[in-house]
């Protein structure tokens, strides 16, 4: 049995140079058509909405990974003043 594929077409109008020149060079960096990078770029935007925000954090965390610490954020913001090497600044990032 031979199942027939739907392909559509989308025409993207007013696109400005700069985007479509991005979006070329993106193509070429990742070995790809303009058409098939658009469509590798709406597939994963569309992979992501379908999660939840609780999916997509335990997916980062899971990525990234994470640590249990038992200290209060302000000791552990200031174990890691301490352990800066003075770079000049004039303002505490951290307060």
């Amino acid at each position: 049995m031979v199942r027939e594929v739907m392909v559509a077409t989308l025409q993207v109008k007013g696109m400005e140079d700069d985007l479509y020149r991005a979006l070329a060079a993106w193509a070429e960096q990742d070995r790809r058509s303009i058409s098939q990078q658009v469509t590798m770029i709406i597939r994963d935007f569309l992979a992501t909405r379908r999660c939840t925000a609780e999916e997509r954090t335990a997916a980062l965390l899971e990525l990234c990974g994470t640590w249990a610490d038992d200290l209060p954020a302000e000791e552990i913001a200031e174990d890691i003043r301490r352990a800066r090497k003075s770079g000049g600044r004039s303002i505490d990032v951290l307060d």
